[in-house]
């Protein structure tokens, strides 16, 4: 699969529905999932967090956050102590305050990653977004 901005997340945004901006932080930012795509398989149906498996480690909020010309960008971030199985994948979703079932997928992202695919050792994990920004719509 390649780099892909999930349908439903579209959708969403031109319905103009709830959880679906990008600013914010803490409890309603947008955060990234190190996923092992022996255990994941994206779909365009897949819609909220409770829809995804095979995360490994620990979820990172991507903190300043921008929107320009429909182009997001933000902080890089950094998985530490990751152990688990390999890491092929990112999946970008917009947490609120609520269950997971209502954390909205954004953006699945397997292709032009430095350092991906990687075997965690325990060590951390950096993910250094492009120059030109994460993704854009």
């Amino acid at each position: 699969m390649a780099n892909a901005i999930y349908p439903k997340y579209k959708q969403s945004l031109l319905n103009g529905d709830t959880n679906t901006a990008i600013s914010g932080s803490g409890t309603t930012g947008l955060y990234v999932a190190l996923v092992d795509t022996g255990s994941y398989t994206y779909s365009s149906a897949h819609q909220y967090y409770s829809d995804l498996s095979g995360v490994v480690g620990t979820d990172q909020e991507i903190t300043s956050t921008t929107n320009t010309n429909g182009v997001v960008d933000g902080g890089d971030v950094t998985f530490t102590g990751v152990t688990g199985n390999s890491v092929e994948a990112l999946v970008l979703y917009r947490k609120n305050a609520g269950a997971n079932t209502t954390w909205r997928l954004v953006a699945y992202i397997d292709t032009s990653v430095t350092g991906l695919p990687v075997t965690p050792n325990g060590g951390d994990i950096s993910i250094v977004w492009d120059a030109s920004g994460i993704f854009a719509i």
